[in-house]
């Protein structure tokens, strides 16, 4: 497989795994597809040469999205730590650390970590408002008003 077929798969395989997300109700099938998906993708994107770290920390933050979807907590946290590290190890800011922050409270609710999940609130508002694209930011503020 060459690098344009893993660049392809690994969008195609994001996108799938966002409408997943975005549907209201799934079945047992549709939430394991949308499992798959996600990993699937972040595969392919660590496939793709030349691939800069954003797109790991955006893997990272989908998957940790993915298991909040699916009630898994712990592991959420676990992709939401990695995302955040990502961040900070290759000085990623802007739209991927605001949401990576918001990555985290969002899987400490889900785990029942309220203290965290209050502290990662407050950082992400911090970062969103370093967003510098105004459709970006309101994008990032309307994912944050749902943790409400």
């Amino acid at each position: 497989m060459n690098d344009v077929d893993h660049r392809r798969l690994a969008a195609d395989l994001y996108n799938r795994t966002w409408t997943l997300i975005e549907r209201p109700r799934r079945t047992p099938d549709e939430d394991d597809e949308m499992l798959y998906s996600t990993f699937a993708s972040a595969y392919h994107w660590l496939r793709v040469e030349g691939a800069g770290p954003e797109h790991r920390a955006r893997s990272e933050w989908q998957i940790s999205r993915v298991f909040a979807e699916l009630g898994r907590g712990d592991e959420a946290v676990v992709h939401a730590r990695r995302c955040l590290e990502h961040c900070r190890e290759h000085g990623i800011g802007d739209w991927d650390l605001a949401f990576a922050w918001e990555a985290l409270a969002r899987a400490s609710r889900v785990a029942g970590d309220e203290e965290t999940f209050g502290e990662s609130v407050a950082r992400a508002r911090v970062a969103g408002t370093q967003i510098a694209d105004a459709e970006d930011r309101e994008h990032f503020e309307r994912s944050l008003a749902e943790l409400r």
